[in-house]
């Protein structure tokens, strides 16, 4: 019995120094990017940015006819600071790392922020830990889970998936050049998950949403390939209404983003699992994009 409380005791060292040893790496990435965020300094935004988050950044500004990589800094309020925000854990699976806090997390914006969730993503390279996401979770819908982490209990952290570091690196995306013009992908999926390609560069998935994405590349001149794949959820009847979508957005002042291809479904409607079709732009629909 004591060589078994004696080895579960290095078990709880063990894990609490690697804690220790992988905490302060993680908030030094952190700060250096939230700086170079603030100063507007490309070169340590480069530096300690993932590879596959910084090519993400950079089309989808492009995607938007944006300037790189001055649009990366245009934020509509500074990424928030750690001081004073609860340390919950650190954890590493592989070359991927999560650390989660609890507190009043301050967006700049105004107002007394309240207790919530914020958990920040890593990605190991070559000289380090690089930053590669924050997650903010509004706790106000969840007032047990609020208690919870204010007394130290992490178990909405262990059960949540997207909270846990999951060992697996994402794929750095194909570098996609700027747009020539605007188009946005648009998903209404209850109880349904959509994965949306347009011309096999522009991935998109969509799961129990009401969103549009920006599609990177822009829609080209001529015809526009689009694939997709829907499946039901978990809780899901599968006889939800349904809507994909994909617009081109004007340059025009005033006019309305034209809708170039639509897959609807009323409620009840046979579904359509997967399929690839095609939408145009062409002369007519150019001229009214950009008033010439």
């Amino acid at each position: 019995m004591n060589r078994i409380i004696f080895a579960f005791t290095l078990i709880l060292t063990s894990l609490a120094t690697a804690q220790d040893n992988l905490r302060p790496s993680l908030e030094t990435t952190y700060s250096a990017w939230r700086e170079a965020m603030i100063r507007k300094d490309v070169s340590v935004w480069q530096r300690v940015t993932a590879e596959s988050r910084r090519v993400e950044v950079r089309n989808r500004i492009l995607a938007e006819k944006q300037p790189f990589p001055a649009a990366v800094f245009n934020l509509p309020s500074p990424p928030p600071s750690l001081q004073g925000l609860k340390f919950l854990e650190a954890k590493q699976k592989g070359p991927t790392a999560k650390a989660s806090y609890f507190g009043k997390v301050d967006f700049g914006v105004g107002g007394d922020p309240t207790e919530n969730l914020l958990v920040l993503s890593f990605i190991k390279g070559s000289g380090g830990w690089l930053y590669d996401r924050a997650d903010f979770v509004n706790l106000t819908a969840l007032a047990t889970v609020r208690k919870e982490l204010a007394a130290g209990n992490l178990k909405y952290l262990n059960e949540t998936p997207e909270a846990q570091p999951s060992g697996v690196v994402p794929p750095t995306p194909i570098a996609a050049g700027p747009a020539k013009y605007i188009a946005k992908v648009y998903v209404f999926c209850p109880g349904r998950e959509v994965k949306v390609q347009i011309n096999k560069i522009s991935a998109h998935r969509f799961a129990n949403a009401k969103e549009a994405e920006v599609v990177i590349g822009g829609a080209k001149e001529g015809s526009n390939e689009i694939q997709y794949a829907i499946t039901k959820l978990e809780g899901g009847t599968g006889k939800e209404a349904m809507t994909i979508r994909v617009y081109l957005m004007s340059e025009v002042e005033g006019t309305q983003p034209i809708k170039a291809f639509e897959y609807q479904l009323a409620e009840g409607d046979k579904l359509k699992s997967y399929g690839t079709e095609t939408f145009t732009l062409d002369a007519a629909t150019i001229s009214k994009l950009t008033g010439n």
